[in-house]
């Protein structure tokens, strides 16, 4: 027997005992953090040294409480994940438990999987160098005030550069989400959708997008009927659309992301103007409407004002309203209520609406040059005449922003010199001292103030049966209403020469050059308008680029039973794994024969033409504790409780022994590749000939009848004996695990969910396996 001395064990480097039952955990693949979700819908990060928590991001009403797939962007700066109850993803900044960006779905997302394009090609280098011409032709995007309530923190006043952190590399990754009835979705740069798939069956378990991006595969759970038993089936489908017009794809994908930010940035600023519009402001329309219920006499309340105007005296009821309800002190207060709010808006329209939505003009037109490149860009599904109209109603939007800028301007001069006059006339009442510069009125002030009160203080009994009010004094504040129904005061566009030039002209009221104008409607409904044309025309590339995508081969694996179901799918076998050098899927699952489970290895070349490298072999591990086992008894006393890709190279398994004897001991241990697939000539031909004579593969999409696990026994099956890169598990029953083999770091579950343990993969322990050895000698 071997001396355990020579054991690199792993070096344990964390333990803790958590206090919620943790439903998924995930590796950053940049930095020694582990992300984890619990099941009271609390997302988490952890480090390495210790499992010491950095942040946690509580389950809130907006987001969603029910997390059910984790995923981090290949470069480790965010972490997505996806919500049942609320149907939506979230991309969530690792440094801080903040929301950058989130979009719902049609279906809850079972499993997600973020990967990156390792494909080089001169004409992709020469893109990702030349990027961006937008940063140099466009002014940057001035940051949004700053606002503890927002949830979406992007463009707050210190981290105007997150747009980037969000946007991130220009080398393409894309997010690929599954879900529940064959759901499956691809997103580019995460954010925006560029696929979406049909043709697969069931509920989502894995999936795995080649980073050559000519292959997709995907691992299902079909239920014919809810009491049968569900059928775990592998699909690998063609994506050679995407492969083959990669730097289009990348070109376009990035396009998109900028006009999805860009869109975000818009809903922003419309969210702070409409956080700078106070209700005080709404308190002249609710005093006079009061005014007009409770008093007895029959003059109209603006007869009641221009007396007051013209012979400076004031009924007694407008008296009592001006001097006990409005009061000098509270018309001072709405005086500066309505000039800093007004200014406020008027800051926000000009900085940023105006210059987010030129920027997306600009994007816009350049996605309209690339959607004329027929040759290129035809057979991703961009289409000229869609974004044609996203552009004309990016146009009106520019248009009903403008419009508003003038409603401000003009209500900031008639408030000025009605409250002025206001602010005169109720002195005079109180018999307070008038300071002189005060006193001057010009007769243009007069006349200025009469046309106010002529136009706003008009009695509107049909507007109290919509509104409840009378008065609609206050103009700014129904253009960021978010509803449908038109202004309650639309502009008045009576002898505006330009309007009168369109009417007669019956040529330009047609003409493509011209912005439609919606003046009944508020910036919100023009801005909503806007999100869905755009939302549209991007959408036409997803449906063409899914349609493209055929399915390759379907093969159903084996049957679970439905008592299985309470544990978390992302601890579930089977799992999907990705060879970029070699360009192989590989698809890990167990099976069991006599109470073994036996790990079994799927591989799939990622170009469906190919059957090279295709095949299917079984592993069982001999026995390499040698407890009081009797050397001659049977080798295979290790059941496979989970498996994953460490590497490359190596598989990270947790062991179980399945002899009937107390304290069944727990095993994480490597397994090496090379000692699976020995010999690559003989195992090609011996592997891919026991698939080919179990008739798994289907070019169609009808299911097998002969699933695999019933014929077990013909597929090849190799002993492996681990010879050093293994460590029992004292104390704990593991269950899961989950690796990150550019880390060099894995982490166990135990099989309640609660109990963590962390280990450095590639360090010898010395102290530790001194201790074992005591362990032996005793």
């Amino acid at each position: 027997r071997r001396s355990s001395a020579a054991m690199p064990a792993f070096r344990q480097v964390g333990e803790k005992q958590l206090p919620q039952e943790v439903v998924f955990m995930s590796w950053s693949p940049k930095r020694d953090l582990i992300a984890l979700a619990n099941r009271a819908g609390e997302v988490l990060l952890h480090r390495l040294a210790n499992f010491q928590r950095v942040w946690s991001l509580p389950p809130n009403e907006n987001t969603g409480k029910e997390v059910t797939a984790l995923a981090w962007r290949p470069d480790g700066k965010i972490l997505a994940f996806g919500l049942a109850d609320t149907k939506r993803i979230i991309l969530c900044d690792v440094e801080k438990p903040e929301s950058l960006h989130s979009f719902s779905v049609d279906l809850s997302i079972t499993y997600m999987h973020w990967m990156e394009v390792t494909e080089e090609s001169s004409v992709l280098t020469s893109f990702y160098n030349a990027e961006d011409e937008s940063n140099l032709l466009l002014p940057k995007l001035p940051a949004l005030p700053k606002n503890p309530n927002h949830m979406f923190c992007i463009f707050s006043e210190e981290k105007s550069d997150e747009i980037m952190k969000l946007l991130g590399d220009v080398r393409l990754n894309a997010l690929v989400l599954g879900g529940s009835s064959g759901f499956i979705e691809i997103y580019a740069y995460g954010m925006f959708k560029i696929a979406t798939v049909n043709g697969v069956a069931g509920s989502c378990r894995g999936l795995c997008l080649s980073s050559d991006l000519k292959s997709l595969s995907v691992i299902t759970e079909i239920q014919n009927s809810s009491d049968s038993e569900a059928e775990i089936t592998y699909f690998q489908l063609d994506t050679s659309l995407l492969s083959s017009y990669l730097p289009e794809v990348t070109r376009m994908a990035r396009k998109f992301t900028h006009i999805s930010t860009l869109l975000q940035y818009i809903k922003l600023s419309l969210t702070c103007m409409c956080e700078a519009w106070e209700e005080i402001l709404m308190q002249m329309d609710s005093r006079l409407t009061k005014f007009v219920q409770e008093k007895n006499t029959t003059t109209s309340v603006q007869d009641e004002f221009m007396q007051l105007l013209l012979w400076g005296k004031a009924s007694l009821e407008l008296q009592a309203l001006l001097m006990n309800q409005l009061t000098v002190k509270g018309l001072k207060k709405l005086g500066q209520s309505i000039e800093s709010s007004y200014s406020s808006i008027q800051k926000l329209v000009i900085s940023h609406l105006q210059s987010g939505s030129e920027a997306l003009l600009y994007h816009l037109s350049e996605l309209k040059g690339m959607a004329l490149w027929k040759q290129k860009y035809e057979s991703l599904g961009l289409d000229a005449p869609g974004i044609d109209e996203a552009i004309t109603a990016v146009g009106s939007f520019i248009l009903k922003a403008n419009e508003l800028l003038q409603v401000i301007d003009s209500s900031m001069k008639n408030f000025k010199a009605f409250f002025r006059w206001l602010y005169v006339a109720m002195l005079r009442m109180s018999e307070d001292h008038v300071l002189p510069e005060l006193n001057k009125m010009t007769q243009k002030d007069i006349t200025f103030v009469a046309d106010f009160l002529t136009e706003h203080f008009n009695e509107a009994p049909e507007l109290y049966n919509r509104k409840g009010k009378y008065f609609n004094v206050e103009r700014v504040g129904q253009y960021l209403k978010d509803e449908d129904d038109d202004l309650v005061s639309p502009p008045n566009t009576e002898g505006n020469q330009w309007f009168n030039f369109l009417k007669d002209s019956t040529h330009l009221k047609e003409s493509p050059l011209l912005f439609p104008y919606y003046p009944e409607k508020s910036l919100h409904f023009v801005k909503r308008q806007m999100e869905g044309v755009i939302d549209q025309c991007l959408q036409k590339p997803a449906d063409v680029i899914g349609k493209s995508v055929r399915q390759a081969v379907c093969m159903s694996l084996y049957k679970i039973s439905q008592s299985e179901d309470s544990t978390p799918q992302l601890c579930k076998l089977p799992f999907l794994w990705n060879d970029k050098t070699s360009n192989l899927h590989y698809v890990l699952f167990t099976m069991s024969e006599n109470s073994v489970s036996k790990i079994h290895i799927l591989r799939r070349h990622t170009d469906t033409s190919r059957s090279v490298s295709n095949g299917i072999l079984a592993v069982e591990f001999g026995n390499f504790l040698n407890n009081s086992i009797n050397e001659s008894s049977d080798s295979r006393c290790y059941s496979c409780l989970d498996a994953h890709f460490y590497d490359d190279e190596t598989i990270t398994v947790v062991l179980k022994e399945s002899v009937q004897q107390e304290g069944k001991e727990r095993v994480l241990a490597q397994l090496p590749l090379s000692s699976v697939y020995t010999d690559e000539d003989q195992d090609r031909k011996l592997i891919w000939d026991s698939v080919e004579s179990l008739g798994c593969f289907q070019h169609d999409c009808s299911y097998t009848s002969a699933l695999l696990d019933e014929r077990s026994g013909e597929i090849p099956t190799r002993t492996v004996f681990l010879e050093n890169q293994w460590r029992v598990l004292e104390n704990m029953k593991a269950q899961y695990v989950s690796v990150n083999g550019i880390r060099k770091v894995s982490c166990v579950l135990s099989s309640n969910l609660r109990h963590v343990r962390v280990f450095e993969m590639d360090v010898e322990d010395d102290g530790e396996v001194e201790e074992e050895e005591e362990e032996e000698t005793t």
